[in-house]
This record gives structure tokens, sequence and C-alpha cells, in this order.
């Protein structure tokens, strides 16, 4: 008995590290579609962590799209602004059509790495944002957990849009991609789930996938195909994530 406390104390401690404890605690929020929450521990996305949104296929719009609707999901639910960091300010009626309205949204332009990093851990740090979005090409380990921590500290959710190396201690990793949009001209996107803390993954590397489609109309997200999602799989065949 007094191994297995030893043992769960030494874990606790490291993802302490890693910024990985308190999720819980901190909430989780529906992305807008039940597929898709079903594949996420709790129903939902981790509240006040760091996620990582990477483009498939040349879709660096498509996923600052995907980024946009969930950022506006986090104004929505927690009731605050949200902040947008990077080198560019992007389009906004596009933003509005995504449901992130523009009254809840401050822009930051910042043009070096270090610039963004500065601003985006200070932006972490305060409890009156909801979330916070910054576009970014890589990020090293030390500065991913230095995140980790200052969005747990901060209770502000971080996505990061990452053009470049994966940060490792992400709480969940997501590529998305572009797909023939329908004959009413709604975006359809290719969304896949490579990572996500506290999920499995399949023998494809991945924890789930769906072919998505965003109504223009009601600001929904739907499912245009079955889901991927691997749940059901025996567990001989999955390998933790």
């Amino acid at each position: 008995m007094a191994d297995s406390v030893s043992l769960a104390q030494l874990r606790g401690r490291i993802m302490a590290l890693e910024g990985g404890v308190g999720q819980s605690s901190a909430g989780r929020i529906s992305l807008g579609l039940d597929a898709i929450d079903a594949a996420l521990p709790g129903g939902g996305a981790a509240l006040a962590g760091l996620h990582e949104i990477q483009a498939m296929d040349g879709g660096t719009e498509t996923a600052l799209g995907f980024a946009a609707l969930w950022l506006g999901r986090l104004a929505d639910h927690l009731g605050k602004p949200v902040l947008w960091l990077a080198a560019e300010e992007p389009y906004g009626p596009g933003l509005f059509a995504l449901g992130l309205a523009p009254q809840r949204l401050l822009m930051v332009r910042a043009r070096r790495p270090a610039q963004l990093l500065w601003a985006l851990e200070t932006a972490l740090h305060c409890s009156d944002l909801a979330g916070v979005l910054v576009e970014m090409h890589g990020l090293e380990l030390v500065a991913a957990r230095r995140l980790q921590l200052a969005a747990r500290a901060g209770g502000v959710t971080a996505l990061l849009v990452n053009d470049g190396q994966p940060a490792n201690n992400a709480l969940s990793r997501w590529r998305v991609g572009p797909a023939p949009a329908a004959l009413d001209g709604n975006w359809r996107w290719r969304l896949q789930l490579c990572r996500c803390r506290g999920q499995g993954i399949g023998e494809d590397g991945l924890v789930a996938e769906w072919l998505v489609e965003w109504n223009n109309a009601t600001h929904r997200l739907g499912l245009v195909a079955p889901a991927g999602h691997r749940s059901a799989l025996p567990e001989r065949h999955r390998r933790r994530g």
C-alpha cells in the first residue's frame, strides 16, 4: 500500500510540474457537437489549459476558423472578452460568421516570437479573459510548460495555432483541413483529434476524426460523416496518449 501511495504522489507531482492537474476542477466547455464532446474526457474541452491546433493540407485559414469558433464559445460560455495575438489582423466579418462577436474580441499584433510569448504568458495570468488565441511557429518545451502553468493559474484557456513542431505538453492536439464546401456554401472541415490527455490513441495514431460542416445561418456545427471515434475498440488495440 505504501508503495502505491508513493507512486500516486510521484505521478501527481509530475503532472503538477507539467500543468496537468486541476483541469477537472477548472471545468469543461462543449465544442458544439455531441460527437466531438463525447470523444473528450468529461464531455468537453478542458478549460484553463493549453490546446494546440495545426493545419493539414495547407489549410491554415481552416485551422484559424476552428480556433475562432472555439474562442467564440469560450467568450459566450464565460461571459468575458477573448484575446487574439497575431502578426496580422484577422478578417473581422469571417470571425463574426463563426460566432465570435466583435465586441468581445481584443486584438494585439506582435511580429516577433518573443513578443508573442511575452504577451501570451501575461494574458494567461489575467482572469478577466475567457481565452487567448495565438498564431505561432513552434513552441519550445520550457515555454510550453510555462504557458500551461500560467493558464492554470489564471484560469484562462490558450489556443495555440501552430505551424511548427508540436507542443508536447498541450492538453489536446488537433489537425484541421479544408473539405469541399456544401452546395449551399456552408464550410466543411476535416477535423482530427490527434492527442488528448486522458484518452487512448488508435492504431492510426488518432483519438478520433470527423467531417464537419459549419451552418452559416444557424451558427452551429454539424456532422457530415459518422464520427471516427475509436472508444469502442478493445483496450488491447489501444495505447495511452
